[in-house]
């Protein structure tokens, strides 16, 4: 008798964000843009983030809106995988 076992992935972090370059061979690099209100001032404040992205197709372009989620360690800078991309820019 065989027991299944269910084996449970921890959520991994999943951000949309936007292509900037595609230069290098399966790698993307991807920004990040959040808003939040200040806590005392409560003026909005925008932040931007850089994530160096594994494209194995090489599908994304610059400018495109792609879905990234976090993934084990695949160099010194890249953790994170594309997912999809959302919309392309011609």
């Amino acid at each position: 008798m065989s027991e299944e076992k269910s084996v449970e992935r921890t959520s991994r972090r999943s951000v949309i964000g936007v292509v900037l370059s595609n230069k290098m061979q399966k790698t993307i690099l991807v920004t990040v843009m959040r808003e939040f209100k200040h806590p005392k001032y409560e003026k909005r404040v925008r932040r931007t983030k850089h994530y160096v992205v594994h494209d194995e197709k090489g599908e994304a372009r610059p400018g495109d809106q792609v879905e990234i989620m976090e993934t084990r360690k695949l160099s010194k800078t890249k953790n994170w995988r594309l997912v999809k991309v959302l919309k392309c820019v011609e």
